[in-house]
């Protein structure tokens, strides 16, 4: 058998090939919109991509079926329950997917209907030899994770509340994946830093027994108890999520390997004026925060670049990238697994442009842990809930930066704002949006509630 993780730590995603080596044929389980490193590696490995499945329709991230279907010819499938704008073939919960000559024989993968996550969530149960009485593994997509069971709010707005999803939930982790053998491997599709989740491990696998013992989800306790732990506290959903999830569902285009333009500083303005262009700078902090220019967002290629751009950027918004040499395509590919594929270009070497113009240039009003604030100042914590509940600045009023550009009206723009996250990441991604939007006195807390804890 030829199995193969793919693990994507900017979006803490992963994805799966899996092949009967005799036979030469493959599935490709959850995959991103760049494939190449698939096509490269089943090549190599002598395998045919046949079937691509899907475990749910994704938000988070923007599914590569598509440019698989085109590329191999192979068929798209999800979860019986799913509907999509695309021919898809519909796997039932217990049908069995062989990869050997005949049906039967060799790799084989049966279904698991596991809605809870979504309603279409599937899992796949993977068998190196179908008689073997120890699955090989089972992908688990954003029904179990490595410490932690995915999340059910996500489709509140679509008819299906929190509290129902998550009573589906449970039902699935207990009647399907936990009466497999505790020496079962557990691949999930994402790890930690995901929002998917709020406990999830660094880990990239595990086994059903480890995750009996140790998951805190997986702990005795009664189904009500079960859906109040799993609905609370949970992340803010970034603002991009729901296009991510009806492009996945309704189908998008192609990823486009055109090179990037490179513009001069008076196009990247004209396209910021005429065109509602975002002037995106995803350069280092320390770079950014030193000296940048007046109006542009920031967020690092250096954090979860595509999370938190997304998260301040609308979707369909015309994108300008102000990157470090050399860096301006990789940004624009980690956008594009997004699906935010309207970047009009970059500004190359955008420091020595700034250089050129200080009049554009501005410096980040940042304070130290200790400093006194100005007696009106609104402070804003942009962590999670879950981080807010935990401890906070006396005062300060919770808005998590995934939901900062719709709570803006909670904020006088007369006013000071002083911003603080964990570390100082995302209240500098703060800042960056409430200047663009207006606001005049705005600071961040340098180094974060960490460091206002150990002051």
């Amino acid at each position: 058998m030829h199995f193969a993780q793919y693990y994507l730590d900017c979006l803490s995603q992963a994805s799966y090939l899996i092949g009967d080596e005799t036979t030469g044929r493959a599935v490709l389980v959850d995959p991103r919109r760049d494939i190449d490193d698939y096509l490269r590696d089943a090549d190599a490995a002598g395998l045919r991509i046949e079937l691509v499945v899907e475990t749910h329709i994704h938000a988070d991230f923007l599914s590569g079926h598509l440019e698989l279907a085109r590329a191999t010819g192979a068929a798209i499938a999800f979860g019986e329950a799913a509907e999509t704008g695309y021919p898809i073939r519909r796997l039932r919960d217990g049908e069995r997917l062989s990869l050997g000559a005949r049906d039967g024989e060799g790799v084989t993968l049966t279904v698991l209907a596991t809605p809870g996550h979504t309603m279409e969530s599937i899992c796949l149960v993977v068998h190196e030899h179908p008689a073997d009485e120890v699955p090989f593994g089972v992908l688990t997509g954003d029904t179990l994770f490595v410490g932690d069971v995915g999340r059910p709010d996500l489709l509140s707005a679509a008819g299906h509340s929190p509290q129902e999803m998550a009573a589906r939930l449970h039902h699935s982790l207990h009647t399907k994946l936990l009466p497999l053998p505790d020496a079962t491997r557990v691949f999930p599709a994402h790890g930690a830093g995901s929002a998917c989740g709020r406990n999830l491990s660094t880990e990239t696998s595990s086994t059903i027994g480890d995750q009996r013992r140790l998951n805190y989800a997986l702990q005795p306790m009664s189904q009500d108890a079960f859906v109040r732990l799993v609905t609370a506290g949970q992340p803010a959903t970034p603002g991009y999520f729901a296009h991510d999830a009806a492009l996945n569902r309704d189908g998008h285009p192609l990823l486009d390997p055109a090179p990037l333009p490179a513009l001069n500083l008076d196009e990247v303005l004209a396209a910021r004026d005429r065109q509602g262009a975002v002037l995106l700078d995803c350069r280092p902090l320390a770079v950014y925060t030193g000296a940048h220019l007046a109006g542009s967002l920031h967020t690092s290629l250096d954090t979860r670049f595509a999370e938190y751009a997304g998260s301040v950027v609308a979707p369909g918004t015309p994108i300008v990238l102000l990157a470090e040499p050399g860096t301006e395509e990789e940004a624009r590919l980690r956008l594009a697994r997004i699906g935010y594929d309207h970047v009009l270009g970059h500004l190359p070497n955008p420091a020595a442009v700034l250089d050129r113009a200080p009049a554009l240039t501005r410096r980040s009003h940042r304070i130290r842990s200790g400093a006194e604030l100005p007696a009106d100042a609104q402070v804003v914590d942009v962590r999670n809930p879950a981080e807010y509940e935990e401890g906070a600045l006396p005062g300060a009023r919770s808005i998590p930066l995934a939901t900062l550009p719709d709570r803006l009206a909670e904020l006088d723009p007369a006013r000071p704002v002083v911003l603080y996250c964990r570390s100082g990441n995302r209240s500098v991604i703060a800042a960056a949006l409430l200047e663009e939007r207006g606001f005049g006195d705005v600071c961040d807390v340098l180094g974060g509630f960490e460091a206002l804890a150990a002051a």
